[in-house]
């Protein structure tokens, strides 16, 4: 599965996500494209999951009827996120694409 981290994604969560092909956008020089954009971007080039922390984009962004799903965290504080990998890892093998899911941190 193709996962793209969004600008506040913290990159030592790709560490815990060794069966995936995980992208940031900075990588792929989408850093400063907007959420709509991004989705955009990203569903083109083939990512499956967007992670991001923008707890907002489930309000700005219809992604109902796309091939990307969006997985939010409900923070951005890498030594809370790290607590909660194994939830991260579950939420992406029960997303589906076209869906908004938030992980509780």
């Amino acid at each position: 599965m193709k996962v793209l981290f969004d600008q506040g994604t913290p990159v030592p969560l790709r560490r815990h996500l060794v069966e995936y092909l995980v992208s940031t956008a900075s990588e792929k020089g989408w850093s400063d494209l907007d959420n709509g954009d991004l989705i955009e971007r990203a569903e083109q080039a083939g990512f499956e999951v967007l992670i991001t922390t923008d707890q907002n984009m489930r309000y700005q962004q219809n992604i109902a009827g796309r091939r990307l799903a969006v997985l939010v965290l409900l923070s951005t504080a890498w030594p809370k996120i790290q607590l909660k990998t194994e939830v991260i890892q579950e939420a992406l093998t029960r997303i589906s694409p076209g869906e908004f899911k938030e992980v509780p941190i």
